[in-house]
């Protein structure tokens, strides 16, 4: 599955239905995995959604990187931004791995280029724009899974998640100059 804009709605209308198992392994939590009844077939699906959105979000950092258009401390913060989705990919790959399956294999960086139009990229603020509507879709699509969650420790993971993507939104929307959500409880909704 790779991270279409239908893919993005189909995880955020399914991803609340990922079983407290898929989120336990997610977590690290083995144990706590054990004995919990799910539907291993659909949870190494929305995990390889979520997944793919990483795949997807690490080729974006490269584009911008390798694009000449940054400046140097936001190229250092897009190269940090970069390193913890990777680490959010480790994770994922590795529980659909324990759950049995087969992570999505990430596509070559000139097919995230024509998927995301990298060729319109033309200055900084482009590349940046860019960066903050990926990051603000995969808040909001990790937001949707903690309702699901029984457990409070795999609604911590998955709210650690979207904590991570809503620091990049926040430092992105701030760095392009524009204004932060003016209402409470934007992210998620």
């Amino acid at each position: 599955m790779n991270p279409t804009p239908d893919n993005r709605r189909a995880f955020l209308r399914t991803g609340t239905t990922l079983s407290a198992v898929g989120l336990a392994l997610l977590a690290g939590k083995p144990a706590l995995a054990q004995g919990m009844k799910a539907d291993v077939g659909k949870d190494i699906d929305i995990l390889n959604i979520a997944l793919g959105l990483e795949h997807e979000a690490i080729n974006a950092y490269q584009l911008g990187a390798g694009s000449g258009l940054l400046q140097k401390p936001v190229l250092d913060v897009a190269v940090q931004f970069q390193g913890h989705h990777k680490a959010h990919r480790d994770a994922l790959a590795a529980t659909i791995r324990k759950l049995g399956g087969q992570p999505v294999a990430e596509k070559k960086l000139d097919d995230y280029a024509k998927d995301l139009n990298a060729a319109s990229l033309k200055n900084q603020a482009d590349v940046l724009s860019l960066a903050a509507r990926l990051e603000l879709g995969a808040t909001n699509a990790y937001i949707s899974v903690i309702p699901a969650m029984g457990d409070r420790e795999l609604a911590k993971v998955a709210a650690r998640l979207a904590a991570d993507e809503t620091m990049h939104f926040t430092v992105l929307t701030n760095a392009l100059g524009r204004p932060l959500p003016a209402g409470a409880l934007s992210f998620g909704a």
